[in-house]
């Protein structure tokens, strides 16, 4: 592989992975995690950059005036990076006020100034934050690959559909669709 990959890790916030919550994406979450884990392992070996990008919201924000319940508030615990994951000093942690990591954090200076040309996109959820990330690089200019099985949405279905609609697309191989270990075979 001639690129430079940043992997950028969507959302994996405690509020997602409290029980009393009931979100139905919690325990489908917690399953990515330890793959997430090898794949950050894999990236600090080649000293390619680690992002979480995380939901930050403002209590009285705008999203939450539909259906959506307010959670990952700026600054609670709740939108702190869930503990399970392996976060460590050099990684960047970018909260981030809507879907998509390159929406209003500077995300885009961040890559060129590391010269990064792909992103690898983990984290939840498949169909909103992950999907709105990778499609938001291509319209930077960046490379794109979700990685599967580091991703999970609301059930396994509408992960699977949302992906395959994506596998076979006019923009391969600008963007993909692959799972850890085929894309770490190619890092």
């Amino acid at each position: 592989m001639t690129e430079k990959p940043a992997l950028l890790i969507i959302d994996m916030v405690e509020d997602y992975f409290k029980d009393e919550n009931h979100y139905p994406i919690t325990p489908l979450a917690r399953k990515i995690i330890p793959v997430i884990n090898l794949l950050i392992k894999e990236f600090r070996k080649k000293n390619f950059p680690v992002i979480f990008s995380t939901d930050a919201f403002a209590e009285d924000d705008f999203l939450f005036t539909g259906k959506m319940h307010p959670h990952a508030i700026k600054g609670s615990k709740g939108a702190q990076v869930v503990a399970d994951l392996d976060m460590a000093p050099e990684d960047l942690w970018l909260p981030k006020p809507r879907f998509s990591a390159f929406f209003d954090i500077g995300l885009e200076k961040i890559l060129r100034d590391q010269q990064i040309t792909l992103c690898a996109v983990a984290g939840i959820a498949t169909n909103f934050c992950v999907l709105a990330t990778a499609m938001d690089a291509i319209c930077h200019n960046f490379k794109a690959v979700i990685v599967d099985d580091c991703s999970t949405a609301f059930s396994e279905t509408m992960h699977a559909q949302c992906l395959d609609l994506y596998r076979k697309n006019p923009l391969y191989p600008l963007f993909r669709v692959m799972n850890s270990e085929d894309f770490v075979s190619e890092i």
